[in-house]
């Protein structure tokens, strides 16, 4: 095993995504702000995003992703790679889909989703020992939301951290390398949507997190709070300045993305006022470090 945070260390994230477009929504101002200062920032795209729908009115009639979804989502990841000034690989698996209905039908036979673990983790421990990362960013264990692909990515993200290190498992797979610190992305984060929700009807616009919100409220007997969250937030990375190439990143994924839509209700700027940063939990650390933290690599700079 060797891990390495000398002064000359290149330092590298590694952020872990069930399917190409999550990157951009979940963490993308960080990646964006860390590559731009020089840290070396990958993501491992678990799946090939076949079985999305197009979620953007305007790439109805567009021929490509009706033909070949995979195809047409991965120019998309592409360029949201470039946006982002990060690198990207696959992992390899098949989107599971979202399954629908009551009762949910079985999903689908050979998805990465139904993998076994130690078949699905198998590729991104080989990527964790060739890229060498320091910090690792996944989902927590409702992946951020309940898909199945999501949680998936959550197991296979906290198998890598906690094996890549150990020369005796995932054999084969390259030199052992063991990452220093693991968080869970809070993209959703309630506190953040209320920043949000408060800031759009402070300045007389319409909010589209109040149904959201109403939800929270409803789980909070007393009607004051969003529930407490399974994981609280240890790390703000302040990235606002990079509000806009997160944007422009999920712009990119024109078959997923309606720029129309929910994620671009709030403007850059406003946002830079009301929640200029992206929340993080540290999970796991194999070094010291005080919470709460401003940036990912605190302790290891």
């Amino acid at each position: 095993m060797s891990t390495s945070t000398s002064p000359d260390t290149q330092l590298r994230l590694l952020a872990v995504h069930a399917h190409p477009d999550d990157e951009s929504s979940k963490g993308a101002a960080t990646m964006a702000m860390y590559a731009a200062s020089g840290v070396e920032v990958m993501v491992a795209t678990c799946t090939d995003g076949s079985r999305g729908d197009i979620q953007n009115p305007a790439m109805e009639s567009a021929p490509h992703p009706k033909r070949d979804m995979a195809g047409a989502r991965r120019l998309e990841m592409k360029q949201a790679a470039s946006v982002l000034g990060i690198k990207q690989r696959w992992l390899g698996f098949v989107d599971s889909g979202l399954p629908d209905g009551d009762p949910l039908p079985p999903l689908p036979s050979g998805c990465f989703a139904l993998q076994p673990l130690e078949r699905a983790a198998a590729p991104l421990v080989r990527l964790v020992r060739d890229f060498k990362p320091h910090v690792m960013v996944s989902y927590d264990e409702n992946g951020g939301y309940p898909h199945p692909d999501h949680i998936m990515a959550h197991k296979v993200a906290v198998e890598a951290f906690d094996a890549a290190g150990d020369p005796e498992r995932y054999p084969g797979t390259g030199e052992a390398w063991e990452p220093i610190k693991l968080y869970y992305d809070r993209a959703f984060s309630p506190e953040r949507f209320r920043a949000l929700h408060f800031a759009l009807e402070e300045a007389g616009l319409q909010s589209p997190y109040a149904e959201r919100l109403a939800a929270w409220l409803e789980a909070d007997a007393e009607g004051h709070t969003p529930p407490r969250p399974t994981h609280l937030t240890t790390t703000q990375v302040d990235c606002g300045d990079y509000f806009e190439a997160r944007d422009d990143a999920l712009r990119a994924h024109r078959t997923q993305i309606d720029p129309l839509g929910f994620f671009f209700a709030v403007s850059p700027e406003m946002q830079r006022r009301a929640w200029p940063w992206e929340d993080y939990t540290l999970v796991h650390s194999r070094i010291p470090t005080e919470l709460p933290e401003k940036d990912l690599f605190a302790g290891l700079r």
